[in-house]
């Protein structure tokens, strides 16, 4: 069988797991949804008593056209042959014998469908004779009709982990509440989009013409566009895009669907160099929150260090840093907080969580706080791999599972594996100050050479001390407030009989000066001395 052969004879390894994986996903289900009717095709029926074959009745194929709908036909295929060999060691020999697909094929047919899946999806059932059920009604309504006349069962479906409708689902699935009874088999979910393109050019088998032209992820003609990722520079008006199978990020697959998600708007908001949309604030400073996540720093076991060290490189670039929260290692806990410091802030750093193991739950409270789910990366699963090598737990590493959809990866030559940034929200891997200056300066690097994030004017500072009292300095220090309200001046005692010290902070030096001239006016001479 030229797929099955197509994938032994490949050098691609991981390719040949997945293969193997879904493979098994199909043997299994058509041992546990249609043995009876299996067994009689493959070891009594010839070619010669084909017309009384029956179709494999309780199992059928959801089949759309799509790129990973045909990886499942072939694979389907694939697994029917393999079936048959695998009789034929102890049934008579059918080397000789020539059998058409039995599984029944259902298409919904839409007429906002693109002309290319259409007639891409007739010639392919005439191709492989597919006994291919037209259905006109929408997907619920088409099952339900479907159902009440056929005694299926179980229905093959090429949902991969990263689609919208993959959400709770496992490779052997019951249909969700209030639609009819079937279970949902899914051999391709752990397929990434890497993987779909793999296996039909390794197998070199027929797709639908549009993914040769830009297109990614298909849906229907008010919705889809080309991917402009793929968009290749011309000298006409008129655009052209490489071929899907070229896309660098499979991450980006949907970004060509118009439609975006969002939990507040219905879009994903759009970001551009790392900030919301739209300018900054209207004070014109640039606000950041930072996010720690440990029971350890909650229970006192250790001291935060990263936190106290974010925040002044924060202000060396000209940031304000609007909160500091210690989070429990908990989703919900982690996603309460991004989900509240995400829309008030520029920017928000979380560090702490992130790792192989059950109490590291930040990606994941990301994840939720942005209303998606983790989906695995092939791309960052190669540095892991590369970084901790048999160490790592193979292809459903956990490490490698991030935010779907609003993941970017942060690539500097002097990190052993990327930062990851989910949208406005970067993730730190440090675990201390000097992790945390490698992982910053690789940061800022990249902020200067691609005008990733914004670097403002760093902020300045000047303090005194006195040895007056609170009440003495209260009501003076107030009113300078009033007349230097671009200066942020805070005040602190280091012991409860210590000075009292006085820092003023801005990005005027000169303003700085004359705010604390004019606090020492308000007292006689030498009330304050500068300090560090």
């Amino acid at each position: 069988m030229e797929i099955d052969q197509a994938i032994r004879e490949s050098d691609d390894r991981r390719l040949k797991t997945k293969y193997n994986n879904a493979i098994y996903v199909i043997q299994r289900a058509l041992a546990l949804y249609s043995v009876r009717a299996f067994l009689n095709l493959v070891g009594l029926h010839t070619i010669e008593d084909s017309s009384e074959t029956k179709s494999v009745e309780e199992v059928t194929f959801s089949f759309n056209g799509g790129k990973d709908s045909t990886v499942l036909l072939h694979l389907l295929r694939a697994g029917y042959f393999l079936h048959q060999a695998e009789s034929n060691r102890t049934n008579r020999d059918l080397s000789h014998h020539e059998f058409s697909f039995p599984m029944r094929t259902i298409y919904f047919e839409s007429s906002s469908s693109f002309p290319e899946i259409n007639s891409f999806t007739y010639e392919t059932a005439s191709t492989y004779g597919l006994q291919l059920d037209v259905i006109r009604l929408d997907f619920k309504s088409g099952l339900e009709a479907l159902l009440k006349d056929k005694p299926i069962k179980a229905i093959f479906l090429g949902v991969r982990i990263g689609d919208p409708t993959a959400v709770g689902q496992e490779q052997f699935s019951p249909s969700s509440p209030g639609w009819p009874p079937f279970m949902r088999v899914n051999p391709i979910l752990d397929w990434s989009y890497r993987d779909v393109w793999a296996f039909l050019l390794t197998c070199k088998v027929r797709y639908c013409s549009l993914y040769d032209h830009g297109y990614t992820s298909i849906g229907s003609i008010h919705d889809t566009v080309p991917n402009a990722l793929l968009c290749i520079n011309s000298d006409n008006s008129k655009e052209k895009f490489r071929p899907a199978y070229l896309l660098p990020d499979g991450r980006l697959e949907r970004a060509g669907r118009v439609k975006k998600y969002s939990p507040i708007s219905g879009q994903f908001p759009h970001v551009c160099n790392g900030l919301k949309s739209g300018d900054v604030h209207q004070s014109g400073m640039l606000m950041a929150s930072v996010i720690a996540v440990g029971d350890e720093l909650l229970s006192g076991t250790i001291e935060d260090q990263l936190g106290p060290s974010l925040c002044r490189k924060l202000r060396s670039i000209g940031w304000a840093v609007s909160r500091i929260a210690v989070v429990r290692n908990d989703v919900d806990s982690v996603a309460e907080e991004v989900e509240q410091q995400k829309f008030a802030n520029d920017l928000v750093f979380i560090y702490g969580g992130v790792g192989p193991l059950h109490s590291d739950v930040t990606l994941a409270g990301v994840a939720k706080a942005f209303a998606v789910r983790t989906a695995p990366d092939e791309e960052f699963e190669e540095y892991l791999r590369h970084l901790i090598g048999e160490k790592c737990t193979g292809d459903r590493n956990e490490m490698a599972q991030l935010p779907e959809g609003i993941t970017e990866l942060l690539h500097h030559e002097k990190l052993p594996v990327p930062l990851i940034k989910c949208l406005n929200v970067i993730i730190l891997s440090a675990t201390n100050t000097a992790e945390l200056d490698r992982e910053w300066y690789c940061l800022t690097e990249l902020m200067r050479s691609s005008s990733l994030l914004v670097l403002g004017e760093p902020y300045v500072s000047k303090c005194l001390q006195t040895t007056l009292s609170d009440v003495e300095t209260a009501q003076p220090i107030s009113k300078l407030h009033l007349e230097f309200p671009d200066i942020h001046m805070r005040c602190h005692r280091e012991s409860r009989n210590g000075p009292l010290f006085i820092c003023f902070e801005g990005k005027d030096q000169a303003r700085l000066e004359a705010a604390a001239a004019a606090l020492c006016k308000k007292f006689s001479p030498g009330a304050f001395q500068e300090t560090e």
